[in-house]
C-alpha cells in the first residue's frame, strides 16, 4: 500500500474527483478526512471506515480560514499529523466578462482560488511542525489555456498553477511538496447533469475521443501524494485526454 499510515485531507471529497481520491486513499491505507459542505459526507465516511484506516468527515466551508483552521487542528488531534493535502474543493462558472457581476465573480475566485491558498497555508503551518508532506492542488487544462465563458474559472485556475509553483519553491527544503493535477473535462456531476450535446462538444476536444473517469484522475493524485513523486515539486500535471497537446 502507498500510503500505509499517512494521514490525508480531501476537500470536495464528497463526490466527483475527490470521492474517487478519497476511496484510492482509503484503499492504499491512509487514513482520510474528508473536508466538504455536503452532508453526504459523513454518509460516505462511515462506509469507508475500517480497521486499520479510518475515514472521518468533517463539515467545512474551504474560503473560511476559521474552518479550514478547526478541520486541520481536529485533523493532527485526531490522527497526531497531517501528511497529506488534497485541496480539490471547487465550482464550476460560465459567463462572459461583459455579462458577469462583480459578486459572480469574487465567488469563483474565492472558492477556486483563495480557498487553495487558505488550505495550502494551513496544511503547510501542520507540516512544518511535523517535517514535511506532499500538498496537491486541483488545476485544470484551464491552468495553460483560455476558453470562451470561463471567465472567472480560468483566471483562478491559472493562479492555482503559479501558486502551486510559488509554494513549491519555498518550502521544498522543509520537506513540503506542492503540486498539482490539470484534468482534461471529467465525467464529475458538473458535467453528467448538462445536455448530452453540450457533453458532446467538450468530448470532441479530446483526442482520446472520451472525457475522463474521476478514478483516473484520481490515480494521478495517488502519484503526486505517495513517495512514487518524491523528486516531484512544484510541477502541473496535465491529466487531459490530449486537450492542450492540439
Amino acid at each position: 500500500m502507498k500510503l500505509k499510515g499517512k494521514v490525508a485531507i480531501v476537500t470536495g471529497g464528497t463526490n466527483g474527483i475527490g470521492k474517487a481520491t478519497v476511496e484510492l486513499f482509503i484503499k492504499e491505507g491512509a487514513n482520510v478526512v474528508i473536508a466538504d459542505l455536503d452532508d453526504n459526507g459523513a454518509v460516505l465516511a462511515k462506509q469507508l471506515s475500517s480497521s486499520p484506516s479510518d475515514c472521518l468527515f468533517i463539515r467545512t466551508d474551504v474560503t473560511s480560514e476559521s474552518d479550514v483552521r478547526d478541520l486541520v487542528n481536529e485533523t493532527v488531534s485526531k490522527f497526531g499529523k497531517l501528511d497529506i493535502l488534497f485541496a480539490n474543493a471547487g465550482i464550476g462558472e460560465a459567463a462572459m466578462a461583459h455579462e458577469m457581476s462583480i459578486a459572480d465573480w469574487q465567488r469563483v475566485i474565492d472558492i477556486n482560488l483563495s480557498s487553495v491558498f487558505i488550505t495550502n497555508k494551513i496544511a503547510i503551518e501542520a507540516m512544518l511542525e511535523s517535517g514535511g508532506g506532499s500538498i496537491i492542488n486541483n488545476g485544470s487544462v484551464l491552468s495553460f489555456v483560455g476558453q470562451p465563458s470561463v471567465t472567472a474559472n480560468a483566471a483562478a485556475k491559472g493562479g492555482v498553477a503559479n501558486l502551486t509553483r510559488t509554494l513549491a519553491v519555498n518550502y521544498a527544503k522543509n520537506g513540503i511538496r506542492v503540486n498539482s493535477i490539470c484534468p482534461g473535462y471529467t465525467l464529475t456531476p458538473i458535467i453528467t447533469s448538462k445536455p448530452k450535446e453540450f457533453i458532446n462538444k467538450l468530448v470532441a476536444n479530446h483526442p482520446i475521443g472520451r472525457l475522463a473517469e474521476p478514478e483516473e484522475i484520481a490515480n494521478a493524485v495517488l502519484f503526486l501524494a505517495s513517495d512514487d513523486s518524491s523528486y516531484v515539486i512544484g510541477s502541473n500535471i496535465l491529466v487531459d485526454g490530449g486537450y492542450t497537446a492540439q
